[in-house]
């Protein structure tokens, strides 16, 4: 019975490494299409020809073009890599910013934590996609406007996981031994905190990719994200929502294009949360997933 039991966990095991190979391969081959989004461009994206306008899918353009006889497969590249571009941008500053709060926060402690954690407080008790619409209006629109306005209200989760992190380990024994190696704070924030704290956030940021893609889309769909002509693929189905059932095309290639963005992006961030979680490579299988449906 043991050895079934070790076999079928090494098996687990193997099957989450094989995941995350795999969708970390379509993540990179994802990326890849976005930084060389130019060269696949059949036509130039911003090329008008009113003579093509609205044609439907055939070989000469594989996803039809726009109202202004543009080549939508050339706009949905160079709209993939907009979006992939800022959502990524995104990720990044709420990521560093929200982090670094919640372990200065954590480990200082007093009116600064507490004054910091009631402004995250805020944020979290109103609509972050209202918030982000009314900061984004006042910038009066753009994409970086955009990516300000939802980084200011999507920095509160990470500073929660890194503060309550951070009050985890500031009392565990191996802090305690570095202060009496004569660790500065510092040295500790950056030699034990930090390290041992980078899985939860790290699987949180990769998660939160296909999120912050779909809340930029959403603000740019409203008209306060990126502006007509710069191809991104908010505002282009925003561009082609009244043409929706005579042209359908006009929006649902650059609906296929997040789609396929956010799955991959969020089975990616499924993937990194298995194989990084420490009860996954404790338990069996089955009690391994029942209880990442209790605490995911």
């Amino acid at each position: 019975m043991e050895v079934a039991g070790a076999r079928k966990k090494k098996a687990w095991k193997d099957r989450r490494k094989c995941r995350l190979v795999l969708f970390l391969f379509l993540t990179f081959a994802l990326l890849f299409v976005v930084i060389f989004a130019e060269r696949f461009c059949p036509y130039d994206p911003n090329l008008q020809d009113m003579s093509r306008s609205l044609q439907p899918p055939s070989l000469a353009h594989p996803a039809g073009t726009d109202r202004f006889g543009r080549d939508m497969l050339s706009r949905i590249l160079i709209g993939l890599k907009t979006s992939v571009a800022s959502a990524l941008t995104l990720v990044v500053i709420i990521t560093v910013t929200g982090t670094a709060a919640g372990v200065i926060c954590g480990f200082c402690g007093g009116i600064l934590d507490s004054a910091v954690m009631r402004m995250a407080d805020v944020c979290l008790a109103f609509p972050g996609l209202v918030i982000a619409m009314a900061i984004a209006a006042l910038l009066n629109g753009g994409i970086t406007s955009a990516v300000i306005a939802l980084a200011a209200v999507s920095w509160p989760k990470y500073a929660r996981i890194a503060r309550s992190r951070t009050l985890t380990l500031k009392s565990a024994d191996f802090i305690a031994a570095a202060r009496l190696a004569g660790s500065s704070s510092a040295q500790i924030i950056l030699g034990h905190i930090l390290p041992n704290s980078l899985g939860p956030i790290l699987v949180t940021a990769v998660l939160d990719i296909g999120a912050m893609l779909m809340e930029l889309a959403g603000l740019s769909f409203l008209g306060l994200g990126a502006q007509p002509p710069t191809a991104e693929l908010g505002n282009m189905m925003s561009g082609g929502r009244s043409m929706l059932q005579t042209y359908p095309w006009v929006v649902i290639g650059p609906g296929i294009g997040i789609f396929i963005a956010v799955v991959i992006f969020n089975l990616l961030g499924d993937a990194v949360g298995e194989c990084l979680d420490p009860r996954g490579r404790q338990e069996k299988p089955g009690n391994y997933i029942n209880r990442k449906g209790e605490n995911p």
